[in-house]
């Protein structure tokens, strides 16, 4: 098993974000951005960054996804977490009371340092509600980032 994005560090992690959102649900979408964001908050003028920025970070989103939804199979196994149906036939997800008493315990630095950014993602305020366009402009950047390292300066390609 990888420790690093393990299925059981990203639940930790999704653990925080939905402690700091109780009572509000979230989606897996949600939950993909708001892990970007807590891990990249300086590529985002938020807090600085708790994980350097890679060059395969348009293969991050992907990848994060997945082991979200691992990690979510965890956090519900173990109690600490709660999924609801929507009408629409999607899946929401919420800490549940025990949860939030758990991440209440934990007192190492990388937590707290989770918990200060995701309070900071989660009560940004409208801009946290369109996901989409938050993704977007994250592989917009990564592009950006991607091309730039491509061009060789003083190179003559016309």
């Amino acid at each position: 098993m990888d420790p690093l994005n393990s299925p059981l560090e990203v639940g930790m992690r999704t653990l925080v974000l939905l402690s700091v959102s109780f009572p509000q649900p979230l989606d897996v979408a949600q939950m993909v951005y708001m892990d970007d964001a807590i891990l990249h908050s300086g590529d985002l003028d938020g807090p600085p960054s708790l994980h350097p920025t890679l060059p395969a970070g348009p293969g991050e989103l992907a990848l994060k996804r997945a082991r979200i939804e691992q990690g979510m199979i965890i956090l519900l196994r173990a109690g600490l977490a709660e999924v609801e149906a929507t009408r629409r036939g999607g899946l929401l997800y919420r800490a549940s009371e025990k949860g939030t008493a758990f991440v209440e315990l934990l007192e190492a630095p990388y937590i707290g340092a989770l918990s200060d950014r995701a309070e900071w993602i989660v009560h940004r305020g409208p801009d946290r509600l369109n996901i989409r366009e938050a993704t977007r402009a994250i592989t917009d950047r990564w592009t950006r980032a991607f091309n730039s390292s491509l061009t060789t300066p003083g190179a003559d390609h016309g």
